[in-house]
């Protein structure tokens, strides 16, 4: 049987000892880990069917071979499986089941439910070859339950079963429509929601008729995700016809079930016309009045006008007109009902219905009787009552009778009868009378059943059994029932007195009658009676005669037996059966003859029995086995088998080693040949190997049942020689085999030495070791580990484990990531390949301490007095603490009235509260409180702000006084310098006499003078005021006198002072003025001492009460304005200090401290611009990513930390500084690296640990992780010649990896690509699989493949030697040519990305000005292209522009260094045009090629029509030889209307010279950002100069360009109309471009009317980009090519302590005609012109530059002379 174990029996003896082999079906026999050769023969485990076949087995030995023969049959258990598993399934569907059986092929299958064998019938089922298919139809619910499958065949039976779970799915109505009252016209949806398996059909009907559907009448229906089926009927227009009764009915396989519900249309009731109705006597009928219309009162039912019921068995249902009948019977209940519907209380209708009542057949039951074959057979069918004519038919079988079985059929009347005249077994079966009229169809049914005597089939007759065989006893009969078979016995040949047989196993009883005997005894001779019956006629029976006959059989001989080797033996076999017996000897398959040596034969009989013996010799080993005796007569034979066994000493085990451990070796052992005795006893012996065998160590009589020891005590890594005897009792065996074993290493038992730790950081431990004793390290130490925990409250304290490689006798490691201020105990355990030996002995320290993590919670500050704040905070948990807490610092700083900053102060407490005194009164403070150790200040707590309490006020800052007239005087003050709180109002005093008070006077908060009427002329007044609080009054001011007069000279009631504004606003300098008569005011502005009336222009205007508004301020409106009033009798001044506060400086930020995962920046803030910082915005990207972070910060910060970095990686980070103007300017980029680099593979480890011929295993442990955690490993590999690559990869990296499935003796290429998070490294290597047998292959032979021709000579070897070398060197000067110029263009795409990103952010955050968020959208677009590189930036913006486009075209020669020929000169034009006509001078760059003169470009782009032009060109000089020059062309278009495709310009060039060190200037470039003078810049100044009415066609003068990041001096620069030269030594403001504007000349008249005319440029539009991606950088550019020079400078980047300017060629304008005159547009204030969006800052390390006119300008660079036009613009 499959599974079970089974040994094949093959024992051979001989001498030498005989081998084996075994064959199954005549193939050798495959090793199997289920197989296993014995001592005595095959043993199978767990046989499977495939064992089944012929197996052979061979022995031999030096002197002969023998075999044996045999067949395996190996069965499978019967199962039986029934499929589906589960069966869900719902009334009335159809399940299936199919019953699948393994283990035989011809089986007996049944099918049984709930215990009960199921046959095929209606809805029933069988199919399949062996019925293994049952089907069902039209499942009950009683045909749930459990269905088993039972397979039978011989003895072996099985059977499995599945549970059937049938669900009710009848109809069921979830939910439905209610009854209700509607109106004519109203729409009315009925819902039906129905549940149901399979899923139901739903009609719907209106008083039982079906609803037609029509354009008013629709149904729908939808399936719901839970399976049921919602039917909708829609009426749209309801009318009164619509009203009745409506039902739904769901109808499914499994029922019907109706819902309905009435719906009542208002309107005049009626009742719809009524059919004539037909009722079965005896049932029930209901007659329905259907009402349509409503309201109506009543409906009654009348009959013979007798009102309804008026018996029981009448109902009348009211409500919804239904008359019940019950029973119906046709006399009382047949006529004509009336149905009488009230409608009004007088007014009634009516209608009637006719009831014919029908009388249904009634069968009289019959029965057949019992009927014999051959019968005759009358069956009468009676219908005895019922309406008249009735038609009656017969059924068999429920079909029709067919005429072949001569049945015949009378009716009369109401009866029919079946006649048979001679009955058969065909007449078997049901039938079935049916009778049928008007009323209804009834039936009724009886069996036929036709009886036969029993008869044989086959008779019994004398039959032979042969002695242990079986027999079969043939008897078999038919008739009708089935007959019964009974078997009757009488032993022996005298007179039969027969017996019941015992049936039994052996005696069984088979399905046709016959009977079976399995195994034939000698007692089983005797008579048979075979009997038959079934109550039908008489018993018919016969008997027969069973004669046994004996076959020879052995009926003694011994089994076994035992020889001494030399010895005489004897073996003796006794036979019985029939005579003559023939007796024969064999050994093993061979007949032994008389003639044989040592082999005696001999027989003789005794009584019924032959004895035959055979003798041998003397006995040999080749006389072990089996001998058999065979006994032969007529009916068959039989042998006996004898296994003889000559003894003698055994053969020496074969031992092997079963496993080595450290301390024990594990050997098993195979027996030889045992000598044919049992083994008594084994002795093992073991020595060291260097010792001799007299010292062994001996283990004696090891139990013989054993074939495996362990030798235990041994020492690791130690080696031993081991050998074995075995024992029988004939003897002791020779020595076995010796073996030479080394033990396994073993973990070591000595813990590492001299363990050390030393916290070097925060989180930092160094841990130094080393190895353990050598006699204790139990082999190679490959490597330790270190246990850690953490000593604290909420600690674990279980080991964290970290295992590293050994590299020496010394080894250090460094725990990184631990806990701040923590103690950590740590242990070390040194590990070789064996394991992990004892840890060293536990040490514990403490990581250093660290600045606190967190801020102070809870922080409160509460106002105690004016000048006093109490703070509270909580105290740091200790894990956030990082140390020993020294204190906590309080910072704090006042947030003044003006929006500035106070000081920023501090105060240290090692309490949890501090009060703040000597504060400021009513001011609001803001307070942030950090915590902090031995190592430095902790995280600030975020700000919280507390005002101090209100005060009294302090006195007015100042008083003025001043007669307006004879009676009246003006008083004005300024607010108190402490506020102390809300002024509430302020109170003037007027005393004559002081101090008698004799006029008191309140004045609002926010007025600051007061008028004193009704006084006395020339009388002295005392005047006073005070400022008043919620607190009370303050102290007073000074006391002024003041006298009316009646010529009141002229006085200034406004103070002098300083007046602080953010630029780009809109500033009102007061001078209010008071006198008799009124005084006049002019205002004045000092200019390097000299004050001067001030410019009154569109931004510039005195309002009528005196006050001088400034518009759009600006840097240069800075400085000191007087104002001065006067009359006839006098006149007076006051002096204003107007500052104007920009955005800050940049910060300096530099990289202090950096970790694996954070970057510490440090910064020094700039200047702050007249506005104190408010808070700093930290920006950062990634390396090579285009997403920057922000961070705000803290104006009182200079530092900053960011965690969580990535390791080993580079980040961008600038720093931008607030005041209250807005962001300044963007720091330089810097760059910072994180801790870490990318992984590296050490050249010391092996990469291959072993090879073989179809695996490799690769040692992963010389990667080093480069202190970042790998983050994916790929492995690829491939045989040489393929090109397919077999990939793996791992999210982390193992200590080692294995290749398998590789082909054998192959060459392979492999390569490794390991990452982290600081980059990727990667390794290719070369191996080969070994051959089938071990050895190595060939190494790879490089193939040279030589051209036909070859070399014939030496002389051409060295020759094309020369050539190839110089062909390669030639090849690598190429190739580093490419890399350096690839290195330089990855460096200007980097620095490109950078600069895209950073525009992108800032872009993304600009914000702008009110006045332009009502502008139409334009986009602005900067596009640079250079070679293989493009960045295009994009800013969706409000202006009045369209489309700016910007293009700047550069060769590789831009980034290159300059030609140091003696001429050479660039023109780069810089050319804005706008798509749209809007108004103002537009700039693009859209064209600059090196090489082009600006004058042939002009006269190239001209237009369709003519233009005139205005030009001017500055040159920037050098006292240098020639060379280069950059010119750039701004074409400035007419803003004024023009024909379509006309181009009006106008264009400025300037040319600058570049610097001959371009290399320092890109570096330059890439590392600062300084104010410096742009081309935009002029042009920004250029346009806002313009802007003057006056000024607008005036010839502007470059006067002076300075910058903060290079020496004080200045360079000189030409001006446009002179060629003089000067050098100006007086330095300005950094950042500073000045113009000078003057009239026109004369002769520049005839220009004015074709002259562009810009409008101011908006405000707020710069941006700040890395300097690389600025358009100035083409001023320091010098690329050969051709131009005529323009002038001689020097370059920005390196100026020089004195120039001379040397005269440039002045172009002089080209005129050109014009189509049309044009007006000139005049400027309005508020306009705003469109300039090219700021790319940049100014140009890295630029020079100062100054230029001045010497006939013009004195020594500080303004005009001389009387031009009261002349003025001087400032451009910050």
């Amino acid at each position: 049987m499959a599974g079970q174990r089974v040994e094949l029996p093959c024992k051979a003896s001989g001498h030498p000892a005989p081998k084996y082999r075994w064959l199954k079906d005549n193939v050798p026999w495959e090793p199997d880990s289920r197989f296993r050769q014995t001592v005595t023969g095959l043993l199978i485990e767990n046989t499977r069917p495939s064992d089944s076949g012929s197996y052979v087995c061979e022995v031999w030995n030096n002197y002969g071979t023998a075999e044996m023969v045999g067949r395996l049959y190996v069965k499978q258990p019967l199962k039986a499986t029934i499929s589906p598993r589960k069966v869900k399934s719902s009334v009335g569907s159809q399940v299936s089941l199919s019953c699948s059986v393994t283990g035989t092929e011809d089986q007996e299958l049944s099918w049984y439910r709930n215990g009960e064998i199921i046959n095929p019938g209606n809805n029933v089922r069988i199919t399949g070859v062996n019925r293994e298919n049952l089907i069902m139809d039209g499942m009950a619910k009683s045909d749930g339950g459990a269905y088993q499958c039972f397979v039978r065949k011989d003895k072996m039976s099985a059977q499995d079963y599945v549970q059937v779970v049938l669900e009710d799915g009848t109809p069921k109505i979830i939910s439905a429509f209610s009854e209700k009252v509607v109106s004519p016209g109203e729409p009315v949806s009925l819902v039906c929601n129905v549940k149901g398996t399979p899923l139901p059909t739903i009609t719907w009907t209106l008083d039982e008729d079906p609803i037609v559907k029509d354009g008013s009448h629709r149904i729908s229906q939808i399936i719901t995700s839970e399976g049921n089926v919602v039917s909708y009927l829609n009426i749209s227009n309801t009318q009164v016809r619509d009203g009745g009764v409506y039902r739904c009915t769901a109808n499914n396989s499994a029922g019907v079930v109706p819902y309905q519900a009435r719906i009542n249309v208002r309107g005049p009731a009626s009742i719809r016309p009524m059919k004539n109705i037909t009722a079965i006597a005896g049932r029930d009928t209901y007659i329905h009045c259907r009402v349509i219309g409503y309201p109506y009162y009543s409906i009654k039912w009348y009959k013979n006008s007798n009102l309804l019921p008026f018996n029981h068995r009448q109902v009348a249902f009211e409500n919804n007109g239904t008359l019940k009948l019950s029973d119906v019977q046709k006399e009382v209940d047949e006529g004509e009902y009336t149905c009488n519907v009230l409608v009004q209380p007088q007014l009634s209708t009516s209608q009637s219905v006719h009831v014919t009542v029908k009388v249904p057949p009634f069968i009289q039951p019959f029965e057949f009787p019992r009927f014999s074959i051959g019968q005759r057979v009358f069956i009468p069918c009676v219908v005895v009552s019922g309406d008249l004519p009735i038609t009656i038919t017969w059924q068999k079988d429920g079909r029709p009778i067919p005429a072949s079985l001569g049945v015949t059929i009378d009716n009369i009347d109401f009866t029919s009868s079946l006649r048979i005249s001679n009955l058969s077994l065909m007449h078997n079966g049901n039938y079935t009378c049916i009778a049928r009229n008007d009323a209804a169809a009834v039936e009724h049914q009886s069996q036929l059943i036709v009886r036969v005597p029993p008869r044989f089939v086959v008779q019994p007759s004398d039959q032979d059994g042969i002695y242990g065989k079986a027999v079969i006893l043939n008897c078999s009969a038919e008739g009708y029932p089935v007959p019964t078979i009974v078997w009757k016995y009488s032993k022996g040949a005298g007179v039969p007195q027969f017996q019941p047989i015992a049936l039994n196993g052996r005696i069984q009883l088979l399905t046709n009658g016959s009977l079976l005997i399995k195994h034939v005894l000698e007692e089983d001779s005797g008579y048979y009676l075979c009997k038959v019956s079934n109550d039908v006629g008489a018993d018919v029976s016969k008997s027969m005669y069973l004669t046994v006959k004996i076959p020879a059989m052995i009926t003694s001989y011994p089994n076994t037996t035992l020889a001494t080797q030399g010895q005489k033996k004897e073996m003796s076999c006794t036979a019985h059966g029939e005579k003559p017996i023939i007796v024969r000897w064999e050994k093993e398959d061979r007949i032994i003859n008389p003639e044989m040596s040592r082999y005696l034969v001999s027989t003789k009989e005794v009584g019924d029995e032959v004895i035959s013996t055979l003798q041998i010799l003397p006995t040999v080993r080749e006389d072990s086995g089996f001998f058999s005796c065979h006994a032969i007569n007529s009916y068959g034979e039989d042998r006996g088998i004898i296994q003889l066994t000559v003894q003698e000493p055994p053969d020496p085990p074969e031992i092997e080693i079963r496993e080595v451990r450290a301390r024990s070796i594990a050997l098993r052992w195979t027996m030889g040949f045992d000598g044919n005795s049992p083994i008594t006893g084994y002795d093992i012996e073991c020595k060291n190997k260097s010792d001799s065998w007299d010292s062994v160590q001996r283990t004696k009589d090891v139990s013989p049942q054993l074939n495996q020891a362990t030798i235990i005590d041994l020492h690791p890594s130690s080696t031993y020689n081991i050998r074995m005897y075995a024992k029988n009792r004939i003897g002791k065996s020779e020595a076995s085999n010796e073996l030479t074993i080394t033990t396994d290493e073993a973990a070591p038992d000595g813990p590492p030495q001299d363990v050390q730790l030393e916290p070097i950081s925060s989180q930092s431990i160094r841990v130094t070791w080393k190895a353990p004793k050598k006699h204790l390290q139990n082999g190679i130490i490959r490597g330790y580990q270190i246990g850690y925990r953490e000593y604290s409250a909420g600690g674990n304290f279980q080991f964290n484990i970290i295992s590293i490689d050994t590299t020496g006798d010394s080894e250090v490691y460094t725990l990184n990531n631990l806990k701040k201020f923590t103690q950590y105990g740590m242990v070390v355990q040194a590990c070789n390949r064996a394991g992990i030996g004892p840890s060293s002995q536990e040490i514990i320290t403490t990581t250093l301490e660290d600045v606190p993590s967190c801020p102070p919670g809870n922080v409160q500050a509460t106002a105690t007095s004016p000048e006093t704040i109490s703070i509270s905070w909580s105290t740091l948990a200790k894990e956030t603490l990082n140390g020993i807490l020294q204190g906590f610092r309080v910072i704090y700083w006042a947030n003044l009235l003006d929006g500035e900053l106070g000081e920023i102060k501090n105060v240290t407490t090692t309490q949890p509260s501090l009060e703040l005194d000597g504060l400021e009164k009513y001011t609001n403070y803001s307070i942030q409180v950090l915590a902090f150790t031995r190592a430095g200040d902790g995280v600030r707590s975020e700000q919280i702000f507390t005002r101090t309490k209100e005060d009294v006020p302090g006195p007015p800052a100042g008083v003025k006084a001043a007669a307006a007239s004879a009676s009246t005087v003006f008083v004005s003050w300024l607010p108190p310098l402490k506020l102390n709180g809300i002024i509430r109002k302020y109170t003037v005093f007027c005393s004559h006499p002081y101090p008698t008070v004799i006029s008191e006077f309140e004045a609002s908060p926010d007025s600051f003078s007061y008028r004193i009427p009704n006084l006395s002329r020339n009388r002295q007044y005392s005047v006073w005021v005070v400022a008043v609080t919620a607190a009370g009054r303050g102290n007073s001011s000074e006391i002024i006198t003041v006298e009316p007069l009646a010529k009141a000279p002229a006085r200034i009631l406004t103070f002098s002072g300083t007046v602080t504004t953010p630029w780009m606003k809109d500033i009102v300098l007061p001078c209010k003025a008071v006198g008799d008569p009124a005084p006049t005011v002019k205002w004045m502005k000092d200019s390097n001492g000299t004050p001067s009336l001030v410019m009154i222009d569109g931004r510039r205007s005195i309002f009528s009460n005196g006050s001088f508004v400034i518009r759009t301020v600006k840097a240069e409106d800075s400085g000191y304005y007087s104002c001065v009033a006067s009359n006839n009798w006098g006149s007076d001044e006051i002096i204003l200090n107007l500052q104007v506060q920009v955005p800050p400086d940049q910060p300096r930020l530099t990289v202090s401290k950096t970790t694996s995962s954070s970057i510490t920046l440090s910064w020094i803030p700039g200047d702050n611009g007249g506005s104190s910082i408010r808070g700093y915005i930290l920006q950062y990207s990634e390396d090579n990513s285009e997403q920057w972070g922000s961070f705000p910060i803290s104006p009182s910060e200079r530092s900053y930390r960011l965690e969580t970095l990535k390791c080993g990686t580079w980040y961008k980070f600038t720093l931008t500084a607030q005041n209250g103007v807005g962001p300044g300017r963007i720091s330089e980029i810097i760059e910072a690296k994180t801790l870490g680099k990318e992984p590296q593979f050490s050249k010391e480890q092996e990469l291959f640990a072993s090879i073989n011929t179809t695996r490799v295993k690769l040692n992963l442990i010389g990667w080093n992780d480069g202190g970042c955690p790998i983050t994916s490993f790929t492995l690829e590999y491939r045989p040489f010649g393929t090109t397919v690559w077999t990939t793996a990869q791992r999210t982390s990296l193992s200590k080692s990896y294995i290749l398998y499935d590789l082909q054998e003796a192959t060459w392979y290429e492999l390569q490794m690509r390991v990452c982290n998070s600081a980059g990727c490294a990667e390794k290719q290597a070369k191996f080969a699989t070994l051959n089938y047998d071990g050895s190595t292959i060939p190494p790879l032979i490089k193939s040279v493949v030589q051209s036909e021709e070859g070399l014939a000579t030496n002389e051409g070897l060295k020759m094309l030697v020369t050539i190839s070398c110089i062909l390669v060197g030639v090849l690598l000067l190429f190739v580093m040519l490419l890399v350096v110029r690839r290195r330089r263009r990855e460096q200007r795409l980097k620095r490109l990305r950078d600069a895209k990103s950073l525009a992108e952010m800032l872009m993304s955050k600009n914000t702008r000005t009110s006045d332009t968020l009502n502008k139409q959208q334009q986009t602005l677009r900067m596009h640079i292209d250079i070679p293989r590189a493009q960045l295009l930036i994009e800013e969706r913006d409000t202006m009045e522009t369209i489309d700016d486009r910007s293009t700047v075209l550069l060769t590789d020669a831009d980034f290159g260094e300059t030609s140091k020929q003696k001429s050479l000169t660039v023109t780069h034009t810089v050319h804005y045009q706008s798509v749209s006509q809007a108004t103002g001078p537009l700039v693009d760059v859209s064209d600059a090629r090196p090489g082009t003169n600006p004058t042939t470009r002009r006269s190239a782009k001209t237009g369709p029509t003519a233009r005139n032009r205005y030009a001017s060109q500055w040159t920037l000089n050098r006292p240098h030889p020639t060379i280069s020059a950059h010119t750039l062309t701004t074409d400035w278009r007419l803003p004024t209307p023009r024909p379509a495709g006309s181009v009006d310009k106008e264009s400025d060039s300037y040319s600058v010279s570049p610097s001959q060190d371009t290399d320092r200037a890109r570096s330059s470039m890439v590392s600062t950002e300084s104010a410096s003078s742009t081309y935009e810049e002029l042009a920004r100044a250029y346009e806002h100069a313009k802007m003057e009415e006056q000024l607008r066609h005036a010839k502007f003068t470059i006067t002076e360009c300075f910058i903060s990041d290079t020496s004080s001096e200045q360079l000189t620069a030409g001006t446009n109309d002179y060629t003089d030269s000067l050098t100006s030594s007086t330095p300005s403001e950094s950042g500073i471009c000045r113009f000078t504007a003057s009239p026109p000349k004369p002769q520049d008249g005839g220009r004015v009317m074709n002259m562009a005319v810009p409008k101011a440029h908006r405000p707020g539009d710069l941006m700040h980009l890395p300097p690389y991606l600025r358009m100035d950088f083409l001023l320091n550019r010098g690329v050969q090519g051709t131009s005529r020079d323009l002038g001689l400078g020097q370059a920005c980047l390196e100026p020089q302590k004195s120039r001379t300017l040397k005269r440039p060629t002045v172009l002089e304008p080209i005129p050109m005609e014009t189509s049309s005159t044009r007006d000139v547009q005049s400027w309005q204030p508020g306009a705003v012109a469109t300039l090219p969006q700021r790319e940049g800052a100014e140009l890295g390390q630029a020079a100062k530059m100054s230029s001045s006119q010497e006939s013009l300008l004195d020594s500080r660079g303004h005009l001389k002379g009387n031009n009261p036009y002349a003025k001087s613009y400032t451009l910050v």
